[in-house]
């Protein structure tokens, strides 16, 4: 009896064994592989499935990318050369027989390596952990995707110092958006909109860990805890401690978001769950990141909502896409004549004004800006009449504030 119950231990320890080698060999890609969006090999799956490499559909194009495979509305978490034109449907990706991962995006493109060209791959791999490697004939990594992140962290993965991670244009189109998160180098994580220069003033969150060190780098756990380790492995700031994981299976990711708030989400894997859950964010207030609604625009909470709206005598550039801004609207029987518009409780970019006058009331600096070919805004506080020129940067509507120290004039032409 216990002779039998050995023999069928072995039998499946042998089964087991060799299922994980059949899995093995099936996720590991060969040299001359490819894949194309027309065909039904569009894309590389990791041993369990959770991640897939391959093309991915961008409007009525197709790109690059690693995604999470596990829930019908597939979630980008890495882009390559994101900001390339995008490929056609006969494209091709290919693994190379001497081992270059090249793109060929239309029959007649040259390919184009999308890795590192200065080794040859013996093969590649799509990991359970979302990782895309190439190895050399050594069998050692020498090219990863987490080395070169785009919007997201995932677990095990680091944001070095002076490395960024960057928003996307939009939920569909993935190319570099309009906000950054950048680990500096004098180890704060600051963000900022994606301009230059990058001045203190211009971030909207900070950890304020600057001067902890050249090589602080952020990190992402396998529980969810995000935080930064300066270069002798201490932690110096948590970010977020993270959740419990139920025997391994809830699963988390860090995502700069398209609107400049950066998030950690979490989603459970045995459970069929087909929705990420917040479990922490650099901020609520989705008014908070510098730039939202463009120039000449502002920012307004409705219901926890970003809500976009024009100041006066300004229409939006496009009305799908209000992140673009606004600018100067003149009617068809444009005559030249102008007024100074009231615009009651928001804020600007600090001191954008370009003249300083003292003056006694609003009223008086109002006539000096309507005199002033060269004025398009006023502001008007402690007897300082401040001239502003377009355009406007940063606006937000403020809640509950002193009204006059927050009220803009704006000089509206019809």
């Amino acid at each position: 009896m216990a002779s039998a119950s050995f023999v069928f231990l072995l039998l499946l320890f042998a089964l087991v064994y060799i299922s994980a080698v059949v899995a093995d060999q099936s996720s590991n890609i060969s040299l001359g592989s490819s894949l194309s969006p027309s065909s039904t090999n569009s894309s590389w799956l990791s041993p369990s499935g959770q991640f897939a490499f391959g093309f991915y559909p961008q409007g009525n194009s197709f790109a690059i990318g690693i995604w999470f495979d596990q829930i019908p509305e597939h979630t980008v978490v890495w882009t390559s050369n994101r900001d390339d034109r995008p490929s056609s449907r006969d494209a091709t990706l290919l693994l190379t027989t001497d081992g270059k991962l090249v793109l060929q995006r239309t029959p007649q493109d040259q390919p184009k390596s999308i890795a590192d060209d200065s080794q040859f791959a013996s093969s590649a791999f799509m990991l359970d952990t979302g990782n895309f490697v190439l190895y050399n004939s050594n069998g050692k990594i020498f090219w990863q995707s987490f080395d070169f992140p785009t919007d997201t962290l995932l677990p095990g993965q680091r944001l070095h110092a002076q490395h960024e991670l960057f928003s996307s244009l939009s939920e569909i189109y993935r190319s570099t958006g309009i906000f950054k998160l950048n680990m500096q180098s004098d180890g704060n994580l600051v963000q900022y909109p994606n301009e230059n220069p990058q001045t203190i003033p211009k971030a909207y969150f900070a950890t304020g860990t600057n001067g902890q060190g050249d090589n602080v780098t952020l990190n992402l756990d396998n529980d969810g805890h995000l935080y930064l380790v300066n270069s002798k492995g201490t932690t110096i700031y948590n970010l977020f401690t993270g959740g419990n994981s139920v025997n391994g299976t809830v699963f988390y990711r860090m995502t700069i978001d398209v609107g400049g708030i950066f998030r950690v989400y979490s989603i459970i894997v045995n459970q069929k769950s087909y929705y990420w859950s917040i479990k922490w964010e650099s901020s609520t207030d989705k008014c908070k990141p510098k730039g939202i609604c463009g120039l000449n625009a502002y920012c307004t909470l409705m219901n926890q909502t970003a809500i976009c709206d024009r100041i006066p005598g300004f229409s939006f550039k496009e009305e799908s896409r209000h992140i673009l801004g606004c600018e100067r609207k003149l009617n068809a029987g444009y005559r030249g004549n102008a007024i100074m518009s009231k615009l009651e409780n928001t804020e600007w970019e600090e001191n954008p004004y370009y003249a300083m006058l003292s003056s006694t009331t609003e009223r008086e600096c109002n006539e000096a800006c309507l005199a002033d070919k060269y004025c398009e805004a006023t502001s008007f506080s402690d007897q300082q009449c401040r001239k502003l020129s377009f355009p406007l940067r940063y606006g937000k509507k403020l809640q509950n504030t002193d009204t006059a120290a927050s009220t803009i004039f704006v000089k509206v032409i019809s």
